[in-house]
């Protein structure tokens, strides 16, 4: 099981070096990264890449929505359901959950 506080970790630590270039600013875990003007549309792609390396999983393209990938605890909470089967953040069309189309 992945600790949903430990990926949290990692990818601001990610944020914080690939796009704040080292400086430290403060956001919360539920900032969403555009609206801060944190990552662009260009960063996604940085991001996406980071988490499938990462954390071994692919991301569909079905799965790049801002629910999934705009904040802190939205990547946790996606990872987490990608690796350990968790739904504790949104599921995309056609994508089944213990054996249910959603």
């Amino acid at each position: 099981m992945i600790e949903s506080n430990i990926v949290a970790q990692e990818i601001r630590n990610f944020i914080v070096a690939n796009f704040l270039y080292g400086q430290e600013r403060a956001f919360g875990d539920e900032d969403s990264f555009m609206a801060a003007g944190i990552v662009d549309s260009t960063g996604v792609l940085q991001l996406v890449a980071f988490i499938e390396e990462t954390y071994g999983i692919a991301i569909s393209d079905e799965e790049l929505i801002p629910e999934n990938l705009d904040s802190i605890a939205s990547v946790a909470a996606y990872v987490r359901h990608k690796v350990d089967g968790t739904v504790d953040r949104p599921i995309s069309a056609g994508e089944t959950v213990l054996g249910e189309m959603k």
